[in-house]
């Protein structure tokens, strides 16, 4: 699945979660998506938040087959900024 595929099945989460910071999921090589309040796209922008991890990873997460809390401690998921943004990750996936 390419970063627009990802960004596309995000999207209606994204658009009904009342989110209102910004974050950043970046996947190296791969792309990044960008969520603002409730808009997301897959131009790379300044975000209050970033998460780093793979393509796949971001997959798993979504698809409920990775927990959050389980990838930061395996070292899959790395965050940059507001951990807070990050913690509320729950209400965007």
């Amino acid at each position: 699945m390419s970063i627009a595929d990802v960004a596309e099945k995000m999207r209606s989460r994204v658009e009904s979660s009342g989110f209102d910071r910004s974050m950043k999921f970046d996947t190296g090589a791969d792309g990044v998506i960008v969520i603002d309040g409730t808009t997301i796209s897959t131009t790379d922008a300044p975000a209050d938040c970033t998460i780093s991890l793979s393509l796949e990873d971001l997959e798993a997460l979504l698809a409920g087959e990775l927990s959050p809390t389980a990838a930061f401690m395996q070292g899959k998921l790395k965050v940059e900024g507001d951990m807070s943004i990050a913690m509320a990750l729950s209400q965007v996936i």
